[in-house]
């Protein structure tokens, strides 16, 4: 979801941010989190994984994780005044719902969203690297042996 969200409501929506580095940034980011990850599930049910491949899926995110985030916030960093200017997406009081939403404030709380979950998120990859890790570990040891 949050794909989608920084897709369509930010870098689609805020044509003045499209051509900022860190839209390229997170673009290229994902396009290899992708390749990568597609690959790996390609080639697992084909049951010829190579060990490029897999050495791939668990290591790339190590460095990748953290430059699609930093690309993401300040992406949505470089929307926050074009948002505020215009208010976008904002509804505002009086109105037939009796609700009021400020896309702005919205946007600064998806950003402090990152500090707790990016770590929990991280971590989980590192735990998962380190279970496949010392499955291939023993696994060439069997070989070896």
């Amino acid at each position: 979801s949050s794909r989608i969200f920084m897709v369509w409501f930010i870098a689609h929506s805020i044509k003045q941010i499209q051509n900022e580095e860190s839209v390229i940034l997170f673009l290229v980011v994902w396009t290899v989190t992708e390749i990568t990850r597609y690959s790996f599930y390609t080639f697992n049910l084909l049951n010829h994984l190579p060990y490029f491949i897999k050495w791939a899926r668990y290591n790339f995110f190590i460095v990748l994780y953290p430059a699609g985030v930093a690309g993401e916030l300040l992406t949505i960093y470089a929307a926050l005044p074009y948002v505020k200017k215009t208010g976008m997406f904002s509804l505002r009081l009086p109105n037939k719902y009796n609700v009021s939403f400020d896309y702005y404030y919205f946007l600064i709380i998806v950003m402090f969203s990152y500090v707790p979950l990016f770590p929990q998120l991280y971590f989980h990859m590192l735990r998962q690297r380190r279970r496949v890790l010392v499955e291939v570990r023993k696994k060439s040891e069997r070989l070896s042996c």
